[in-house]
């Protein structure tokens, strides 16, 4: 055995921190533009798809019975009806909203605006460039500023990722000599172990050890065999081998759980136990 055993990141640490990094990453930017410009945008569509049903009921109820001309002369007077605040509705927003020159049309209201206002409206939002279809509901402010909120939250979040990528960058676990180099710790002289948990190593790579701190205290030290060296056959195991180096130069208490073999040993009677043997 190696008097030195160093186990460094493993890849799946790197893997997992760059699912989340790009998860939070994109949502982030995704209540981003939404807080800021995405949820007006799609209530300016709402409001401008509800004068397409409101066109549709006003032709219906007298634009019919009028000429095109007048139909038109109507229509062109006509405001999309909007909310009071104007911070609900794209910046740069003018007022009043007219309604859209394809209501004006009295043939292509009689033939398409009235008997289905919603593809109607489709029509124009394409040909307009709406990039939002209209929600079921408009939004209100307090589901703007949502937006918002939880875009510092991701933001946050993904700052926090960040933080442990690269603080987790420059650690690694080393075993050298007599002394236990810990990720993100000083390094300890290994006759300082008074205990080391190992019921959680073969499950989930994950050890803990005690090592007196020279003040009558305890130092509690997390031995994370995932994060550092990994286990995989193709690379030497080599937070198995970490563990191994540690435990051949460790003289406190171990606590594992007991296998199945030494429960039926102590199950055996004193007798038949040295009969065994």
């Amino acid at each position: 055995m190696s008097d030195r055993v160093v186990c460094k990141p493993t890849p799946w640490f790197f893997l997992r921190a760059a699912a989340m990094i790009v998860m939070f990453g994109v949502f982030a930017v995704l209540f981003y533009k939404d807080g800021k410009s995405g949820y007006r945008e799609a209530n300016l569509s709402y409001f401008l798809s509800e004068s397409f049903k409101k066109a549709a009921e006003e032709f219906t109820a007298k634009g019919a019975s009028m000429s095109p001309e007048e139909w038109a002369a109507y229509a062109s007077t006509q405001e999309v009806a909007v909310p009071e605040n104007p911070e609900l509705l794209p910046v740069g927003t003018e007022f009043p909203i007219m309604w859209p020159e394809m209501l004006h049309d009295h043939a292509a209201m009689a033939e398409k605006g009235v008997s289905n206002p919603k593809s109607y409206f489709d029509a124009y939002r394409q040909e307009s460039g709406l990039a939002k279809s209209p929600p079921e509901q408009s939004y209100t402010q307090q589901k703007i500023n949502e937006q918002w909120y939880v875009f510092w939250i991701c933001l946050g979040l993904l700052a926090v990722a960040i933080f442990f990528l690269l603080r987790t960058l420059t650690r690694k676990m080393v075993v050298e000599g007599d002394t236990f180099q810990p990720a993100g710790g000083k390094a300890v002289p290994i006759k300082d172990l008074v205990r080391l948990d190992l019921r959680k190593w073969s499950s989930k790579g994950l050890a803990m050890a005690w090592a007196n701190d020279g003040s009558g205290g305890e130092r509690k030290i997390r031995i994370d065999g995932l994060t550092y060296g990994g286990f995989k056959a193709e690379d030497g195991e080599p937070a198995e081998k970490l563990m191994q180096a540690l435990k051949s130069r460790f003289s406190g208490e171990i606590i594992e759980y007991e296998t199945d073999e030494d429960e039926s040993e102590e199950a055996l009677p004193a007798d038949a136990s040295e009969a065994r043997d």
